[in-house]
């Protein structure tokens, strides 16, 4: 095991970041399908993976990956009315306070967090802030954000797939809100988001197994031959 991945290791066993993880956890867990617990544990371990080979300050990553969708329950509650970036991060700092985080460390973890929405107002600046935001776009492709689509197609009541209509033609939350809808819409742009080389790097992977995925779905629905 290298140094860095010691360093890494290390973190994610550390008593803050169990701590941490509980309070991630208490505000995601009613979120459940692709934004539960499970979605900023995948995300913390992709920016550490990304911040190590980067140099980046993993202790200021690491937190604000785990916080950085406590706010996500007002902005679904609230209807969109509120940015779940930006509320994240003002429930971040007392909360960072009460762990006894100085305050230039609570300053850089709450820029991530709300620096990270896609749509967001307030752009990334900072290298981790850059990572954060890399890596949850990241969980939106790729195989997880293939099985995300499958899993948000089956809670709407889509069906399986459907290639032979003009995805923009069709309409979100209805019979034909399929992953691949998803996919041409969504997933298959994320990739000229990424914010960094490592970003850009992984993206480019991700999407390459997306379309070798649904090519191959196309060609077994259809019943063409290999």
């Amino acid at each position: 095991m290298t140094t860095a991945s010691m360093a890494v290791a290390d973190l994610l066993a550390s008593e803050i970041l169990t701590r941490l993880r509980i309070l991630s956890h208490s505000f995601c867990i009613t979120e459940g399908g692709s934004h539960g617990p499970d979605h900023s544990e995948r995300v913390l371990h992709t920016a550490l993976t990304m911040g190590e080979r980067m140099g980046a300050a993993l202790d200021i990553l690491a937190p604000a990956a785990l916080l950085h969708d406590i706010g996500r329950k007002e902005e679904s509650s609230s209807r969109g009315r509120i940015c779940h970036a930006r509320r994240g991060a003002e429930l971040a700092a007392p909360l960072l306070r009460a762990l006894a985080y100085e305050e230039a460390a609570i300053e850089a973890i709450c820029h991530c967090i709300g620096s990270h929405r896609f749509r967001g107002m307030v752009r990334p600046v900072t290298l981790e802030a850059k990572i954060l935001y890399d890596a949850d776009k990241l969980d939106s492709i790729g195989a997880v954000g293939i099985g995300r689509a499958f899993l948000f197609a089956g809670q709407v009541g889509a069906r399986l797939h459907n290639p032979e209509l003009d995805p923009a033609a069709t309409s979100p939350y209805s019979l034909e809100d399929t992953a691949y809808r998803e996919f041409r819409l969504k997933m298959s742009r994320v990739r000229d988001q990424m914010l960094t080389s490592v970003g850009r790097e992984m993206a480019e992977q991700r999407h390459a197994f997306m379309q070798t995925f649904f090519d191959q779905l196309t060609r077994e629905t259809s019943g063409v031959l290999p």
